[in-house]
């Protein structure tokens, strides 16, 4: 073997490994994070899901008929349903912080334990009580729950569709804004971008990790407001990472 022939295959494995490393530079700096604010009906989906279960069982369960009302498992899921959706639709309509919330719940204790002790004291009340909520009976078929399966589904394709012209990206050394039908584009500078948290209802939060990005651009005077941000701690953090390495790169260039 010759000498050139040695130093051929020498040189070959530092030129693999340089190849591996431009590559890694190469996907990082492709790397990209989407911010998509939500319409608030995103919170919907327990009721959908009670909706599609309700949907199954009643099928399955052959009751089609107009008025149900005689038997349990209609009247069961019914009930079901409209306290998931009644729940579902007061965590929209009003925000609960953290101390609104601890409010809240102290408030059910209280009328809780209200009413356990006047059922203690009047005994009477609970059996007139039994036999008025007895004859409420609301009742649907499985038709009903049906449509409203397929009504939310249509819906949730619309919010999906939507979002897909209106979200905001940030990259390595810019923040943009896709919008309109056109896909309009505006570009903010990242360097110096300043991001704020924050969890504005703890519903909202636990039921898909939701919350408030408030972001600072270093050449506007107004700060960009995004809400309903899913997994927000998630994009946060990702967003924190990533800033920063645009911070030392900035730094290592300048002392370069």
């Amino acid at each position: 073997m010759s000498e050139g022939d040695h130093e051929e295959q020498v040189s070959r494995p530092a030129t693999g490994k340089k190849t591996v490393s431009e590559n890694k530079e190469s996907q990082s700096s492709r790397k990209r994070i989407l911010l998509v604010p939500y319409p608030k009906f995103i919170f919907m989906y327990p009721t959908l899901i009670v909706s599609v279960i309700a949907s199954v069982v009643l099928w399955l369960g052959g009751y089609e008929t107009v008025n149900p009302a005689e038997d349990t498992t209609a009247v069961i899921m019914t009930g079901l349903f409209l306290a998931v959706l009644m729940a579902n639709m007061f965590v929209i309509v009003f925000d609960f912080p953290r101390a609104t919330s601890l409010t809240l719940m102290f408030i059910i204790t209280s009328v809780a334990m209200g009413l356990w002790l006047l059922f203690l004291s009047k005994p009477d009340l609970l059996p007139a009580l039994e036999s008025w909520a007895k004859g409420i009976r609301p009742v649907a078929n499985s038709t009903f729950f049906l449509c409203m399966t397929f009504g939310m589904g249509l819906m949730y394709i619309a919010v999906f569709v939507s979002t897909r012209f209106n979200y905001w990206e940030l990259s390595n050394n810019e923040l943009l804004h896709h919008h309109g039908m056109l896909s309009d584009l505006k570009r903010y500078p990242a360097p110096n971008l300043r991001v704020d948290k924050e969890i504005n209802d703890v519903f909202e939060y636990a039921l898909l990790g939701a919350g408030r990005l408030i972001l600072h651009p270093a050449t506007e005077k107004r700060a960009i407001v995004l809400d309903n941000i899913l997994f927000v701690g998630t994009k946060e953090a990702e967003m924190t990472k990533m800033l920063g390495s645009i911070k030392v790169k900035i730094g290592s260039d300048s002392n370069g």
